[in-house]
């Protein structure tokens, strides 16, 4: 860890490779009626395949690179992805494509776990917060050109452009990362063994670390909370606030710029500030916000400007939460566990994630309640973990 700021080049291949992830989310979503035109009813069931991916990928690739690097790991998920994206192509029914996609994931949440691991190594944890805010810049345009970029393609071609699209990005990063990428994880900071029981072993110790465990599930849980944003919002702006989609998506990318602005400002304001403080001063907005559109949904009283203020400052906190705690998480670890704690974080996460944007799927009523309980159960969450198990370990440990 020789550097105390981070350059742009390779945060840019880092945050470029990383953005491989939403894109292939969010660049087919408008496709879904296409591919079910095709196929049948289903479409969904590709989503699913590609999210069960991305949890059980992520546990592969951090314990692999604590013991034989980052690069290789890398590399090796980048060509899966390119070649899963390339063979989706040519899928004949919604089970192939629903495989294919479980091999994107594979590929593309090594990106997502390694980029982690290659600024913890590469920066301290000050420098390692604003490198991760610098990569929220870059991979935080993905979700709100993607959806853009496939409605563009589908006006020209059918949906499987998308995803030759998607096979030439992968292409494409694979090169620039073979050129240019060196390895980040020396020799004398590898771990011994590499193993199943081993990394059993490795997953379990990190699971009883309180100080690991609560800055994942602090920013985990607030991570939650947008991805039922995403899974909700549309039918509570659209169909029951009247929202058109137009300007729904107007909404959606300034909530995303939101996200992103208050990142730079993170990394700006971690110049003269401790990470923890950004932290603990942000951590409790999230749960103010959502409990606050709760009681005025159940009171009857929540309007369209006042709920779109409310999502807008949500995702906006978010921007001071993931990047200081996930800094001070892989701070928290010695650099032969580095990897495997971010595989934990991000699989944890993801899985949570999941679980809930499943359940509000499940919950249906016609109102706001579903999507404003669950993002007050994430965002109250986020601030509890933090109060409760973050908290007094950071002041025995100060």
């Amino acid at each position: 860890m020789t550097q105390t700021r981070p350059s742009s080049s390779w945060l840019i291949l880092l945050g470029a490779i990383v953005a491989l992830g939403p894109l292939a989310i969010d660049m087919y979503l408008p496709a879904f009626p296409a591919i079910e035109r095709q196929f049948g009813a289903g479409a969904q069931l590709t989503l699913s395949g590609f999210f069960i991916g991305l949890v059980l990928g992520q546990l592969f690739y951090g314990p692999v690179s604590d013991r034989i690097g980052r690069r290789t790991p890398l590399l090796f998920g980048l060509g899966v992805y390119t070649v899963a994206s390339f063979a989706c192509i040519f899928a004949d029914n919604l089970h192939q494509l629903t495989a294919l996609r479980f091999l994107q994931a594979l590929g593309a949440c090594a990106g997502m776990v390694l980029s982690r691991a290659v600024v913890r190594d590469r920066c301290d944890a000050r420098s390692a917060a604003q490198a991760q805010s610098r990569l929220i810049l870059v991979m935080g345009l993905a979700p709100i050109l993607a959806p853009s970029l496939g409605s563009l393609l589908l006006a020209v071609a059918d949906w499987r452009a998308i995803f030759a699209v998607q096979a030439g990005a992968g292409l494409l990063f694979l090169i620039w990362a073979w050129r240019s990428l060196t390895e980040s994880h020396g020799h004398q900071h590898r771990s011994d063994e590499l193993s199943v029981t081993q990394t059993l072993k490795t997953f379990w110790l990190l699971l009883q670390d309180r100080k690991l465990m609560g800055y994942t599930w602090s920013s985990g849980l607030a991570f939650t909370g947008m991805f039922a944003y995403i899974a909700g919002s549309p039918q509570v702006l659209i169909t029951l606030k009247g929202l058109s989609p137009s300007h729904y998506g107007i909404a959606f990318g300034l909530n995303a710029a939101g996200f992103i602005a208050a990142s730079q400002v993170n990394a700006r304001l971690l110049r003269k500030l401790e990470m923890n403080l950004l932290l603990g001063r942000a951590i409790w907005l999230p749960g103010l916000v959502t409990l606050s559109l709760l009681a005025l949904e159940r009171a009857g009283l929540l309007s369209l400007p006042v709920l779109l203020a409310g999502f807008f400052l949500y995702l906006t906190s978010l921007g001071f939460i993931s990047p200081n705690a996930g800094a001070m998480a892989l701070a928290s670890q010695p650099q032969h566990r580095v990897g495997a704690a971010s595989s934990l974080m991000g699989s944890l996460q993801f899985l949570t994630a999941t679980v809930v944007s499943a359940w509000l799927a499940l919950w249906q009523r016609p109102d706001a309640l579903p999507l404003m309980v669950v993002m007050s159960v994430c965002g109250g969450g986020a601030w509890v973990c933090y109060r409760i198990v973050l908290r007094p370990v950071m002041h025995r440990s100060a």
